[in-house]
């Protein structure tokens, strides 16, 4: 899968360092990941949640943070809508970010 953005996660990481492994662990599993529906997403992430037809609500370090992507499947594709802690993703409209 191809990722946009790297910078986003980045980021967020310079604020919160102890995100930093976690994110590139979820970026490294994504990039060789090859999705064609949520199931397959699933089927690597159980625990995430899948909001909607392209949207996926990723549990990142233990659930400590949370990371919203839009997938376009077809051409492979992963857009980082949002990372943040948990307390801040419970202040989000998933559908809306």
């Amino acid at each position: 899968m191809r990722i946009l953005s790297k910078k986003t996660l980045r980021q967020f990481w310079e604020q919160h360092r102890e995100a930093e492994q976690p994110l590139l662990a979820w970026h490294r599993e994504v990039e060789l990941a090859d999705w064609a529906t949520p199931a397959q997403v699933l089927e690597r992430f159980p625990r995430a949640s899948i909001v909607g037809p392209d949207r996926i609500v990723f549990r990142i370090s233990g659930g400590s943070y949370r990371l919203v992507a839009r997938v376009f499947y077809p051409g492979r594709l992963v857009y980082i809508r949002f990372v943040g802690t948990h307390d801040e993703y419970e202040r989000i409209n998933v559908e809306e970010v």
